[in-house]
């Protein structure tokens, strides 16, 4: 785990917190938000030692006493990570968790739960949690992570401190990782461009073949104008999960959402290509034919339009609604605006 310094890209963030710390009143309740792998968990975490640290260094865990080390080795009781029971947090969590909440701290000075995926709270689940969050029993502090906060009761988006964090700049990224995972500049300039601001994503894709099937989807999105209706629902199954197909196996909403994010830095290029801006913008530069013929055929105001139902797409899949659905309508969408 990370303290407050080494965390990248968060300095609001950071820096608002170590000053309700330096103050000593601290909020019993956050709300982080922002998209997965900017740092909410990390920082949360930090936050959590720097609370509890036995030897503080300017509001920032020491990493070295005893309450430091159990918080980096995921062994510290007064930590708690609280994670959907499938897709919703239920009601009967939420209960067990205010019973939970009401004994004292076991290791700590303070007690810090952190709640991932806010947002999958049921509606009764959350309204069991405004009083908690309105006042927790002493030496309790809670965090609800969401991307967006307006996918969370309005009640309880009131009775938290929201701390927003940002997507990080590309430049951060592409210097961390030719830092930190030792990469090359061609490579890590690709790599930032297709993170889309999130240090996790950076990673994810280093660490995995997805430069090798971010060809194989943008050879996909490149041919859908040429394409019938019917090749297109096929497409959209077999991306789906109801069909199996050895070379296209995508069926976890997150493979999906990663899906639109390649399909998004294809639309953004067409943008580029269009305003006529420079070869370094582009960020599927390997594809630069084919963007500059599929740019001549479509117009400005509907590859526009076609990023931002990628964009709704991806929020729709992060509230769990139907992923076949989604994927069928958006298609069919980005099929329309391309003839």
């Amino acid at each position: 785990m990370k303290t407050f310094s080494e965390i990248i890209g968060q300095e609001r963030a950071i820096g608002f917190l170590k000053k309700a710390i330096a103050s000593g009143r601290i909020p019993h309740a956050f709300l982080f938000t922002g998209i997965s792998g900017v740092g909410k968990t990390t920082t949360a975490t930090a936050f959590t030692q720097a609370i509890n640290c036995l030897e503080p260094v300017e509001n920032n865990g020491c990493g070295k006493c005893l309450i430091c080390r159990q918080i980096n080795s995921g062994n510290f009781p007064d930590l708690i990570s609280f994670e959907p029971d499938g897709q919703n947090i239920k009601i009967e969590q939420i209960r067990e968790l205010n019973r939970s909440l009401s004994f004292k701290p076991l290791a700590g000075k303070y007690r810090v739960t952190i709640i991932n995926q806010a947002e999958t709270m049921t509606e009764d689940a959350a309204n069991s949690l405004l009083k908690t969050l309105e006042e927790p029993p002493p030496g309790n502090i809670l965090i609800l992570k969401t991307v967006e906060p307006r996918d969370l009761l309005s009640t309880v988006v009131s009775r938290c401190q929201r701390i927003p964090f940002q997507p990080l700049l590309f430049q951060v990224i592409k210097e961390w990782l030719i830092k930190e995972m030792h990469m090359d500049k061609e490579t890590a300039w690709l790599v930032a461009r297709l993170s889309e601001g999130s240090l996790g994503r950076a990673v994810k894709i280093a660490e995995t073949n997805f430069l090798e099937e971010r060809e194989e989807r943008i050879a996909d999105i490149a041919q859908l104008p040429g394409i019938s209706k019917y090749q297109l629902l096929v497409m959209a199954q077999e991306y789906a999960g109801k069909t199996k197909k050895t070379d296209r196996e995508v069926s976890k909403t997150a493979d999906l959402s990663e899906l639109f994010g390649i399909w998004k830095t294809w639309y953004r290029d067409l943008i580029m290509m269009k305003m006529n801006s420079t070869h370094t913008m582009v960020i599927n530069a390997d594809f630069s034919r084919e963007l500059k013929n599929a740019s001549k055929k479509i117009t400005i105001d509907n590859l526009i339009e076609g990023f931002m139902i990628l964009d709704q797409a991806q929020r729709d899949l992060s509230r769990n609604l139907n992923a076949g659905l989604i994927m069928e309508n958006t298609l069919l969408n980005l099929k329309r605006l391309s003839n």
